[in-house]
């Protein structure tokens, strides 16, 4: 996309994820080294959500882009009202952080030439079914795939948050350091603490989490823990959090649950190795869950909350990365960054942030480098794109940690045990 002038849609403006996309690029429009600066200058910012926030919280995030900024506010379900305003703001680039239809909101930008960026996969008609339980996330994914081939007049990257998004980038970075030696196993882990400092704002009944707290349910109550076995995905039959897998990067060590994902499958598809993803929450609403397993679809009934420094003061740190496996070692990468000083520069949780920079980096792709028409994942914009998308990421996302172990541990069911509190 070699125009300076650009028309950028927010979808979802009013969330966590676009709050963060939002302050990033409010910084990248102050910075004239940034690689967006020059397009940020001249862009204009529509932001567009159905429960759309007051002009003034938006100037509170980026102030540097408030003048730019329109605001909509639409039902993203209401496909014909959205194809005309695409077309009558000129739109040239949606970031989508909605919960929208992700095949619906391709066919508008496809049939618009409009650029398009999200960071999960969102499919209506598997929300609403009630006969997917313990398969949502690969009813999305073939859904997806069934489709993504027929969108050729857009450039699209779906999935570019921290994960899915970075941690395909930090794999394929790994891989290429030793390209004569292949892992048996690649493994995204996450072990994330955040929670109140002061425990007593802690509310009955709540679900608490760094990010959405219904799409986090997902995962962890509506699907049966997935990994990927030469290119095939496997399901076990039980609850995500009966099982704990052990991770070992260096001198920290922890113990998650086994979590469906979208980089499992996509990563999955190009290696032959095993893949999984091992996800670790803050204790409070680990519990929570565990002292629900037998009635663990009343969570949903509850109230839900994310873990908003605005609101209350937070600690603790979200730790992203990947883990390679190899028969007697282990080679690790990982991002971690805390809660205190991610809202002291962003005005947002660590979460949110890491998700903000894959945005970012995936945007940069779109506007800097040639992108071929079609729908990339991170990991096919990698291997076939001339694509800067990791030097666009490791700008605001600081620092990767690099290291080994000088054993392994195996594959999943080798770290595998039953659920322990500690």
């Amino acid at each position: 996309m070699n125009q300076k002038q650009i028309s950028i849609a927010v979808f979802g403006s009013s969330g966590g994820v676009a709050k963060s996309v939002l302050a990033l690029l409010g910084k990248s429009a102050q910075t004239p080294d940034d690689p967006l600066y020059e397009h940020l200058r001249q862009c204009r910012l529509h932001l567009v959500d159905w429960k759309q926030r007051e002009a003034g919280y938006y100037k509170a995030i980026c102030p540097s882009l408030s003048d730019k900024i329109t605001l909509h506010k639409l039902d993203l379900t209401d496909l014909d009202t959205v194809r005309r305003f695409l077309a009558e703001a000129e739109v040239s680039l949606v970031i989508d952080t909605s919960w929208a239809d992700t095949v619906e909101m391709l066919e508008l930008c496809d049939e618009l030439a409009i650029a398009y960026v999200n960071t999960a996969l969102e499919i209506a008609s598997v929300d609403a079914s009630d006969q997917l339980h313990g398969f949502t996330l690969l009813e999305r994914y073939h859904i997806f795939e069934e489709r993504r081939g027929s969108f050729q007049n857009t450039k699209a990257i779906v999935c570019s948050g921290m994960n899915p998004g970075v941690v395909q980038w930090m794999a394929h970075e790994m891989l290429k350091e030793t390209p004569d030696e292949l892992p048996i196993a690649c493994y995204v882990v996450e072990t994330d603490n955040t929670f109140y400092k002061d425990k007593s704002l802690v509310k009955p009944r709540t679900v608490y989490s760094s990010w959405s707290p219904e799409c986090f349910l997902d995962e962890a109550i509506s699907n049966y823990p997935m990994f990927v076995q030469q290119h095939t995905p496997l399901v076990l039959y039980n609850d995500v959090y009966e099982l704990q897998f052990k991770v070992t990067l260096g001198d920290i060590q922890f113990y998650g649950c086994l979590m469906p994902h979208e980089e499992v499958l996509t990563m999955g598809q190009h290696y032959n190795m095993e893949f999984g993803f091992i996800y670790k929450v803050n204790d409070y609403t680990i519990g929570t869950i565990r002292d629900n397993l037998q009635n663990s679809d009343d969570l949903w009934e509850w109230n839900h909350k994310v873990l908003d420094p605005g609101d209350a003061e937070l600690t603790g740190a979200d730790l992203v990365g990947v883990l390679l496996v190899y028969k007697d070692k282990e080679r690790f990468m990982y991002n971690v960054m805390d809660n205190a000083s991610v809202y002291a520069k962003y005005g947002a949780n660590a979460t949110y942030f890491q998700v903000a920079c894959g945005v970012y980096g995936a945007v940069c792709s779109l506007l800097l480098d040639e992108v071929p028409n079609g729908v990339h994942y991170v990991d096919d914009l990698l291997m076939t794109a001339a694509s800067s998308y990791g030097h666009y990421v490791s700008r605001y996302m600081t620092p990767f940690i690099k290291g080994e172990n000088a054993a392994s541990d195996g594959l999943l069911l080798q770290r595998m045990r039953p659920f322990r509190s500690s």
